[in-house]
Parts: C-alpha cells; sequence; structure tokens
C-alpha cells in the first residue's frame, strides 16, 4: 500500500475519532457566589439536547442558594427556590443560550458552588455518539465490500474439490 493512502486512512481514521469524542460535552467546575451576588453558567443547546445538572452549595452559616434555569427568551424555565444541592434534567424544547442562575442575593456568606453538568446530542431520536457509532460502521462494511469485490483473487468457497486442485 503506497504511503499516500496510509497516510489518507490515518487522518480519515483521527478524523472519526475526533468527532466521536466531541460529542457529549461534560462538565465539572467549582466557583464561588460571593455575598449579595448572583453567578450565571450560559449553555448554549440545540433541539433535543438532553442535560443533566447537578450541584452541591458550601457556606459558613447556611449551604443554600437560589437556583433557577432561564430559557432563551429570559423567561424562567424552571425555579427550585432556596437549594444546597440539586440533580435535575431535561429536554431542551427550544435551541438557544440557556442560563443557570446561582443567586446569593439575600446571604452575607459567600458559597461555593460544585457544578457538574453534561449535554447529550441527539440525533434522529438516538444520542449522537449511537449515530455516529453506526455510520462508522456503515462505512467499515462498505470498505470491506469494495476491498472484496475488486481483489484479484475474490473469496470462493472452500470445498473439497478446491482442496484437491491445490495439492
Amino acid at each position: 500500500m503506497a504511503i499516500g493512502k496510509r497516510v489518507t486512512y490515518l487522518l480519515l481514521a483521527a478524523s472519526i475519532i475526533m468527532l466521536l469524542v466531541l460529542t457529549v460535552r461534560a462538565t465539572t467546575e467549582s466557583f464561588t457566589v460571593p455575598a449579595g451576588e448572583d453567578e450565571t453558567i450560559l449553555l448554549n443547546l440545540t433541539t433535543g439536547d438532553h442535560v443533566q445538572i447537578s450541584f452541591t452549595v458550601t457556606g459558613i452559616t447556611t449551604d443554600t442558594l437560589n437556583f433557577y434555569v432561564t430559557d432563551p427568551s429570559g423567561n424562567t424555565f424552571e425555579a427550585f427556590g432556596n437549594v444546597g444541592g440539586l440533580d435535575y434534567s431535561f429536554i431542551c424544547s427550544h435551541g438557544g443560550e440557556y442560563a443557570l442562575h446561582f443567586s446569593n442575593a439575600a446571604s452575607t456568606d459567600d458559597k461555593l458552588v460544585s457544578l457538574d453538568y453534561e449535554v447529550d446530542h441527539y440525533v434522529f431520536g438516538m444520542p449522537q455518539m449511537l449515530f455516529l457509532t453506526l455510520i462508522v460502521l456503515a462505512i467499515c462494511m462498505v470498505a470491506v465490500a469494495v476491498f472484496i469485490l475488486t481483489s484479484k483473487h475474490p473469496l470462493q468457497p472452500f470445498s473439497k474439490e478446491t482442496q484437491e486442485q491445490q495439492t
């Protein structure tokens, strides 16, 4: 096989792997919400994205703050009130920039928030990772079929007659 073909195949394989790796966004971060202030985390979502949010709050006197989510229009999508932690998931109904609001406006001490969130993209009703895996599988099957059909020595069923001819 020519070196040019090997490089092409290597680049194709690397591209497919990178595409598969970039299908899910998972983020973990910790930040401080100062007393009397708010902190906002923005998520750029597309219709059908599945979002999972989990966080915990740590403070000196209390371990709670006001948490709510707004949609791309700025309307409150979900309000949870004062919470010290939360596990929440939703499916994005409209694409755009959603905002996670952590409000510490009613407190006199800073709060540490440990946030984990994951965004799964869906294509044709299935996780994007599964969809891309099926595409890669189909491409591999086509490549094997082309290789078999274009080989100089096509594969033949092995029979006793074939074995006798070889000896």
